[in-house]
């Protein structure tokens, strides 16, 4: 694996930026500590508060991470469709005793004081959701010594990124949980995202730089099988998430096991762009409804799920999984790297020719 990305770690694993509170610098640190990759999700935070982890973060290891930046969106929601939206979630309010947010709370997430801080106080990889950086932005982080990652779904994403001068890109299947990183988010595509396995190939066959593979995995011999598709190390978000040092809600670690939870599915309801969570009642009430508005939506909702995971309601909260979350194990983040590199190792012997006798 010639490349600076898969240098930076002992093992071919990237633990996941997850925003929202699960990655934050204990889980980071403990990946980072067993000899993955560990990520800081910077999503939804102040550049301060993203400042902050970081700073704790590099308490707790020595080792390199990786922080992980929300591109600004496009003003592109019809606000009538929020509105109408609004009054859908009016019993919503109601229920959960909570009002609604205020859907225009912020477009960009802080992105330019974010950069500002990251080019300032370097750290060793900094990768890229919902688009791709401007040049003149990829090569100033170039010069001050970060590895950069674009999130990419499509082959034509994963050139742009090339193009722009991004170091490597992250190949997100359809079978990953949370947010679908397209960078243009049409309607008229929702539904219509390619397995893990086939847009690695075609991203591989396209460009030139490192590939990073996520969605759905799970398993040791599913990196292999990544690996062995074209793909340079393996990124890896639900299976991490149930771990003690994941900072996701009690309710959301318990349902990715849960029976009552027996699928997945692509969804706006909870923050108006197509995330992969479980199917719960919120899911199946408002799916069909929701609007092509993010960021509106989510911060349209964030009072709701807060105020039903603190009722302890798991059906109004955003339960974001992948595909094989049912494969989910309840380990300690070192212990789970090391599994998953044993597991790894095993399948590569498996497939490895055996010598003749």
């Amino acid at each position: 694996m010639p490349s600076e990305l898969t240098d930076l770690c002992r093992y071919p694993i990237v633990q996941a930026p997850m925003a929202g509170g699960a990655s934050g610098p204990q889980l980071a640190a403990a990946v980072a500590e067993a000899g993955g990759l560990g990520f800081l999700a910077a999503g939804y935070k102040t550049a301060d508060g993203m400042y902050n982890e970081i700073k704790q973060l590099r308490r707790l290891t020595g080792g390199p991470f990786g922080v992980n930046l929300f591109m600004p969106q496009p003003a592109l929601a019809d606000p009538s469709a929020v509105e109408v939206y609004r009054h859908q979630l009016a019993g919503e309010a109601a229920w959960y005793e909570t009002p609604l947010g205020d859907p225009d709370s912020s477009g960009d997430d802080g992105y330019e004081a974010k950069v500002a801080i990251l080019l300032e106080d370097p750290v060793p990889v900094v990768s890229f959701t919902f688009g791709c950086p401007v040049r003149d932005t990829l090569d100033a982080f170039a010069r001050a010594g970060t590895y950069t990652i674009v999130t990419v779904t499509s082959a034509e994403e994963a050139q742009g990124a090339q193009w722009a001068g991004a170091d490597a890109v992250c190949v997100q299947g359809v079978e990953a949980g949370g947010h679908q990183s397209t960078h243009r988010d049409d309607p008229q595509a929702d539904h219509t995202g390619t397995g893990l396995l086939s847009l690695v190939t075609q991203v591989r066959e396209t460009v030139q730089i490192p590939v990073v593979a996520t969605g759905g995995l799970m398993r040791g011999a599913q990196i292999a099988a990544v690996l062995a598709a074209g793909a340079d190390a393996a990124q890896l978000g639900t299976a991490f998430l149930i771990c003690p040092e994941s900072g996701a809600h009690l309710l959301h670690k318990q349902a990715l096991t849960n029976p009552l939870f027996v699928r997945t599915e692509l969804t706006r309801a909870f923050s108006g762009r197509p995330a992969r969570g479980l199917v719960n009642r919120f899911v199946r009430e408002h799916g069909p409804y929701a609007p092509a508005a993010y960021p509106q939506v989510h911060y349209l909702t964030t009072g709701l799920r807060q105020a039903a995971a603190k009722a302890g309601d798991a059906q109004g909260m955003a339960l974001w999984a992948g595909q094989g979350h049912r494969m989910a194990r309840e380990l300690p983040a070192g212990e789970l790297i090391e599994l998953l590199a044993a597991e790894l190792e095993a399948a590569r012997a498996a497939l490895s020719p055996r010598s003749p006798r």
